[in-house]
């Protein structure tokens, strides 16, 4: 999320920057032949990652209390623009809402390692934001807005807390709250008018929600010499954060859908540089190399047979990933466009923490919360996507169109070495110094744990891109990932010494969402190089999962889990453009 964050603030304050300086060429700009004045609705889609903290009423927490929550979202906006008369700054009101498929789910109130601890799972359903909008027109005919905005925001949605597993109790302690809270709202963003009617819009907003009170569930302490303790349920103060990213177009009401410039307010861009040839009418083909860097976090929950709770959980956390990928598209004369990408990167840094709760082995001591930290983990990412779309608005300035596509995402993690952060004096820990099976375990030899993780998508999505100046380009997409099919391989070893010990086999299916966003620059007519920002979020909404033991037949999996990664970084490209002009040969910017 944090990365989420930057990169899109990065990416909002180079737009800005590279906006304002295609204006230098008038020293003071005059007031726009054409005014944003007027009443506009439109729709918008995207996705962001949340966050929701939890208070322990407890005292410190070992791990956890932190639930992530990525997801997808569309809705639509109503507003009003005014736009100062003999001036280019632009005040406006708005009020937008939001469905979203969003779920996360984390530890709570592990304050002791004799203490059963909760899964806080949290999942938000809409929101909405009401506020007002502060901008400056830009360029020479004042069709880019540069804005920022605030107000109030309310959420809607649900967070289910429940006790862990219970000693195989087969009992699910839960509490369950459906909140519709009230917060506040601050972004920026930039907004393109394509026509006198049409406008495209890239925008970020953060969103907060204060403390409210949830109630969390009983539960029980159990010491290694078996002494049982209720510990009665309790209060907890919950926070929530977004961090979003939408994509929209605009219509502005009354005026005519297919109207188009006329010459009284089309004024050509100013030119700093040879002209730049826009899209051909006929064929236009881009490709090139581009670099990503990611941090990236994968998550899966053994969630047991009864609902709600987990048995134990693998976080795959603060991982950094170096990729490379070639990636291209073609445009047709009828609008019609493929695009797509290939890719391959390594991941290094980061940390890997498993946990198991209520575990209760004949001749051992109870063990209510174990918590392992293994400080080494690398590994290995290769993805590749494909998408067919049509542009249903284009010229030679920008395009929008609609797609269907497929994605590919593999990952591998591999962790080393192995330190016990919970339940460290409980002889039966894992990673307990009493514990002759399983000693604590170094960094170096083979790893203790991997997982393979492969997810495979359905992407539908919007896209759209336009020239700010003669050179300088926007391009944002977003796609929602409806069927996402997910298999995985958890394979622990014995301790460092590369023998396989017990596999875990992983299938199901979930949903997800994709965002990214380029900011480009043409050096010469046909070679551009850009800066911009990328994140993916999968999760499963159905999975499940069994276990066997190296040299055993493998099983089926059967038992329910829950899984989700992230990947949120910065990307920087080059590409190099081929065009083949129509009949009537190519538009000019």
């Amino acid at each position: 999320m944090k990365v989420l964050a930057r990169s899109v603030l990065l990416f909002s304050f180079a737009t800005t920057v590279a906006a304002s300086a295609a204006d230098l060429a008038v020293k003071v700009p005059p007031p726009a032949p054409w005014s944003w004045t007027g009443l506009y609705v439109g729709f918008h889609v995207g996705g962001g990652s949340g966050a929701s903290n939890f208070s322990d009423p407890f005292g410190p927490s070992i791990f956890g209390d932190k639930v992530r929550t990525p997801g997808f979202l569309g809705g639509g906006q109503i507003g009003y623009n005014w736009e100062l008369p003999s001036t280019r700054w632009v005040l406006g009101a708005e009020a937008d809402i939001s469905g979203l498929d969003s779920d996360g789910t984390s530890t709570c109130f592990a304050f002791s390692g004799d203490f059963v601890s909760a899964n806080c799972r949290v999942r938000p359903r809409a929101t909405g934001t009401f506020t007002g909008r502060f901008g400056y027109a830009a360029g020479p005919s004042g069709r880019t807005l540069l804005y920022a905005k605030g107000g109030a925001a309310w959420l809607h949605d649900s967070i289910d807390i429940t006790t862990n597993n219970l000693f195989n109790s087969g009992v699910a302690i839960s509490t369950a709250s459906g909140p519709t809270r009230w917060g506040w709202t601050a972004g920026a963003g930039i907004e393109q008018a394509l026509t006198p009617a049409w406008s495209l819009k890239l925008e970020y907003d953060y969103l907060h929600f204060g403390g409210m009170n949830v109630a969390t569930p009983a539960s029980e302490t159990v010491t290694p010499g078996g002494i049982t303790t209720i510990i009665p349920g309790n209060v907890s103060s919950a926070s929530q954060d977004l961090h979003l990213v939408k994509l929209g177009v605009n219509y502005r009401w009354g005026v005519a859908p297919k109207a188009g410039w006329d010459s009284a307010v089309s004024t050509a861009l100013p030119v700093k540089a040879p002209p730049r040839v826009a899209w051909a009418s006929g064929w236009d083909i881009e490709i090139g190399p581009r670099y990503w860097y990611n941090l990236n976090r994968f998550q899966w929950d053994n969630a047991g047979a009864v609902g709600g709770l987990v048995q134990s959980r693998l976080t795959y956390d603060d991982r950094k990933t170096h990729a490379s990928e070639v990636f291209g598209r073609v445009d047709s004369p009828w609008g019609i466009f493929a695009k797509g990408f290939v890719g391959r990167g390594w991941t290094g840094g980061g940390h890997m923490n498993d946990e198991d709760w209520g575990i209760q082995d004949p001749g051992a001591p109870a063990i209510s919360y174990t918590n392992t930290r293994h400080d080494k983990v690398d590994g290995s990412i290769r993805y590749a996507t494909a998408d067919l779309g049509y542009a249903w608005l284009k010229d030679a300035r920008y395009r929008v169109g609609s797609f269907i596509g497929y994605n590919y995402f593999n990952e591998k993690m591999n962790a080393f070495g192995c330190v016990q952060i919970a339940s460290p004096a409980n002889p039966g820990a894992p990673c307990a110094p009493g514990n002759p099976g399983f000693q604590p375990v170094p960094t170096t030899g083979s790893a203790v744990i991997t997982e393979r993780a492969t997810w495979q998508s359905l992407r539908l999505g919007v896209v759209g891109d336009y020239m700010l100046t003669d050179r300088l380009k926007l391009t944002a997409e977003a796609a929602y990932l409806p069927y996402v099919k997910f298999d995985g391989e958890d394979n622990h070893f014995k301790g460092n010494s590369g023998i396989l010990d017990t596999v875990f086999p992983q299938a199901g299916h979930g949903a997800g969402v994709q965002l990214e966003a380029m900011l480009s620059y043409a050096l010469t007519d046909r070679f551009s190089v850009g800066l911009g920002g990328r994140y993916w979020a999968m999760w499963t909404t159905q999975a499940q999962y069994c276990a066997f033991a190296a040299g055993t037949a493998p099983c089926m999996p059967s038992a329910p889990i829950k899984a989700a990664t992230e990947q949120a970084g910065l990307l920087v490209q080059a590409s190099y453009r081929f065009s083949v002009p129509s009949a009537v040969g190519r538009p000019h910017l």
